[in-house]
């Protein structure tokens, strides 16, 4: 039975040199290669491989990016291709997780490879998806601040800029980002998003609502002490009383 593997590298030379070690692996079959994070995600859920070489270090959505935001139906075995100092590749080592160290050789990928046909032969993979746990929660902490966030809509992933938020709303057990004149659905929570956003950027104004504080154009004070926060593009959002005192303060009023 052949491993059905995916490539994921941000460069072409390390793809085209992990490929060429794998044409003497008759049970390897490549299903493809994906240059950045993004793409990635997408081949991960559509194909659902057996095997992934994974690299670490990519631009934009790096490797630990690519595992948190994926979510195939069948996990597959990782390798992680990394240039990481020895010091941080303790960390696989502890989790039980391969990698191999660029630039590697043919017989430490063979190596990597007998493990991991070990690996697929138990059907490990729920142990597996916890040691992939520990190992991200270990290698790249939960940020205070992100600077985009990964949204996957009609099977394609889309990576929105923080700062080009205008405002956020509640969807049930998602939030929806309204970036100029388009809509981003996100499965998450607003408690868990709000956590994860520049508090001197973005404020929560209500419970179903977060704003861009830069977006907004003016206040404008209804009836019983209640506000209606206008945007710049004339959206208009309630102000809740509990967060009035707060946002006046970061505008400055």
């Amino acid at each position: 039975m052949s491993l059905r593997t995916l490539i994921v590298d941000d460069e072409a030379l390390a793809r085209e040199r992990l490929r060429s070690f794998l044409a003497g692996e008759s049970d390897i079959e490549i299903i493809g290669e994906c240059g950045d994070g993004a793409e990635a995600i997408e081949v991960l859920e559509r194909e659902q491989p057996d095997l992934l070489f994974l690299d670490v270090q990519m631009p934009e959505l790096d490797g630990f990016g690519v595992l948190e935001a994926a979510r195939p139906a069948r996990p597959p075995v990782v390798i992680f291709t990394t240039a990481f100092s020895q010091h941080a590749l303790k960390a696989f080592e502890v989790h039980a997780l391969d990698y191999l160290l660029k630039p590697f050789d043919r017989d430490r990928l063979r190596l990597a490879l007998d493990r991991a046909r070990e690996r697929h032969r138990q059907q490990q993979s729920g142990a597996l998806n916890e040691k992939l746990t520990a190992l991200l929660a270990e290698m790249r902490p939960a940020p205070t601040i992100v600077d985009r966030l990964v949204v996957k809509t009609s099977g394609q992933v889309v990576l929105v800029k923080a700062a080009d938020i205008d405002w956020i709303e509640a969807a049930d057990n998602y939030v929806s980002l309204h970036v100029g004149n388009e809509t981003h659905l996100l499965r998450e929570t607003m408690n868990a998003l709000e956590s994860r956003l520049n508090p001197k950027l973005f404020l929560r104004i209500s419970r179903s609502t977060i704003v861009n504080l830069e977006r907004i154009k003016e206040l404008q004070p209804m009836f019983h002490g209640d506000y209606t926060v206008i945007l710049r593009n004339g959206t208009r959002l309630s102000l809740s009383r509990s967060h009035r005192d707060r946002l006046q303060h970061l505008l400055g009023k």
